[in-house]
């Protein structure tokens, strides 16, 4: 389970097909093995044959495997059990174990997680690495322990986010102009998409698919392996590459299941899980570098935009300003630190 794989989208439908249909759902015990001690529920929003979920599977088989049983994690993906703020509400009060909280979404809880999807902060992956490996995630992962939830080390990878429409491509700011785009349910992408004269709505991604297909909203903006594993294609044209956000997934865990733990349990669900986001960070930089090809080869027409038009609008509207008065100098300091200067 340690050793890296070369990950493409075959071989991960390739690692699901050898899954049995219930590990998909939180598999049943064997006839006459003994009953776990714990079994943890996680919960997500991505369809099974996401990078996040091969791993999570993984981990999650590893758990067992080390524990001799004793813990049995179970995967619930592509919102088997509600989309994302009701998931994040179960997770606080218990209903179940644990989940991947975007970045955005729990910063309704604790407002500092929105700062590594700060429009343009980010030029490359080792700069995000760089701030959620070292102290600005520190501080993060201590505003969700004061909200009541243990966050598991590593980040795992959701990628830069491209902008998608149905429309007309995004090449400058100027595009955006009235543009009726989905965001996640979060004041940052809100923030982000009326400072660049759009039209944001905050949706569940469980509602995007559909919004795009009734046309509620033409646009959307996601990471490529969002846009593909959730066939947006099918329902978007035009693909711009913007990279205006990073976005990443915090595992989430609820306090009181966590402090419930023996400590040999901690250290084998942590292990796992932290080392399986290491391998899913690479896999979703592999995956993406192939991804373009394959949305072009379902119909989608890509186009790169030009990063220093959105910057300048954003200054103009009084964003950067306005985000660094919210997160505060302690926190906007760390994230210059790995990044340098912002605004």
């Amino acid at each position: 389970m340690n050793q890296n794989k070369t990950f493409t989208r075959r071989s991960a439908l390739r690692t699901l097909a050898g899954l049995p249909l219930a590990a998909m759902i939180g598999a049943p015990r064997l006839a006459g093995a003994a009953a776990p001690e714990y079994v943890f529920k996680y919960g997500n929003n991505l369809p099974t044959s996401h990078p996040l979920n091969v791993r999570a599977q993984e981990a999650a088989a590893r758990i067992a495997q080390e524990s001799n049983g004793r813990m049995e994690v179970r995967v619930f993906p592509n919102n088997q059990l509600g989309g994302d703020t009701d998931m994040l509400a179960q997770v606080r009060s218990g209903g179940i174990d644990m989940f991947n909280a975007g970045t955005m979404v729990i910063a309704t809880l604790a407002p500092i997680s929105a700062i590594t999807a700060m429009g343009f902060a980010f030029s490359n992956d080792q700069e995000v690495w760089n701030a959620v490996d070292g102290k600005l995630g520190n501080s993060i992962r201590a505003a969700f322990a004061k909200v009541g939830l243990y966050t598991l080390e590593k980040m795992w990878n959701n990628g830069f986010r491209q902008i998608t429409s149905s429309s007309h491509p995004v090449a400058t700011a100027a595009d955006l102009d009235g543009m009726k785009i989905r965001v996640p349910v979060s004041p940052m992408g809100i923030s982000l998409f009326k400072s660049l004269s759009a039209a944001p709505t905050s949706l569940q991604f469980s509602e995007v698919y559909s919004a795009l297909q009734t046309k509620v909203v033409d646009a959307q903006e996601n990471p490529l392996a969002i846009v593909q594993t959730a066939k947006l294609y099918e329902v978007q044209k035009y693909c711009s590459l913007t990279n205006h956000s990073w976005d990443g997934y915090h595992l989430v865990v609820n306090g009181r299941a966590w402090r419930g733990l023996p400590d040999d349990l901690k250290t084998i669900y942590a292990r796992a899980f932290n080392e399986a986001g290491l391998q899913q960070r690479e896999d979703l930089v592999k995956l993406n570098t192939t991804l373009q090809d394959d949305l072009s080869s379902k119909g989608m027409q890509f186009n790169t935009a030009e990063a220093q038009s959105f910057r300048e609008q954003l200054r103009k509207a009084g964003f950067y300003a306005e985000w660094k008065e919210k997160f505060g100098a302690e926190a906007w300091a760390l994230l210059e630190e790995s990044v340098g200067k912002v605004s």
